[in-house]
């Protein structure tokens, strides 16, 4: 089953987040584990790892066999709006290097972004991969807990 977060928005980039619930419970175990939610928001600066099994070609394409990882730090909210000027809302957040070279990409959408140990970001979307100027966008997930414990109660 899956459980859309109902939202509207005139924007054309809207931080959009679902909730699935698998047909049988997951066994958690040494290499099955739940993961933590944000008791707040993660400050700029903050190192994160970015997992996903998508493209890690910026041009081209290349889909891995093995799961990649990436350790990257939030960006300032001034930096993230200046990078996608009238397109970041309050539900964003930035990561990467400005410098470009390092990001996620194609594939790797709904991914987590993990700062100690805590899901504090989705990867969601971004200017290509990698490009210089543009780091990747995420849904902020410390705004949505709320949410995310309400569905999870009620489903």
């Amino acid at each position: 089953r899956c459980v859309w977060e109902n939202t509207t928005s005139q924007s054309l980039r809207v931080a959009s987040n679902s909730s699935i619930r698998p047909s049988s419970p997951a066994t958690l175990n040494s290499r099955v584990t739940a993961i933590s939610l944000p008791t707040s928001c993660a400050a700029a600066g903050t190192q994160c790892l970015i997992s996903g099994w998508g493209n890690t070609q910026s041009t081209g394409e290349y889909y891995p066999d093995v799961l990649q990882c990436l350790q990257a730090p939030i960006l300032s909210d001034s930096s993230c709006r200046s990078a996608y000027p009238g397109q970041i809302t309050s539900n964003m957040i930035c990561l990467g290097y400005l410098e470009g070279g390092k990001d996620s990409c194609q594939g790797d959408s709904g991914g987590p972004v993990v700062c100690n140990g805590v899901l504090q970001g989705i990867v969601s979307w971004g200017a290509g991969c990698a490009q210089k100027g543009k780091p990747g966008v995420y849904t902020k997930v410390c705004n949505y807990v709320s949410w995310i414990q309400q569905t999870i109660a009620a489903n």
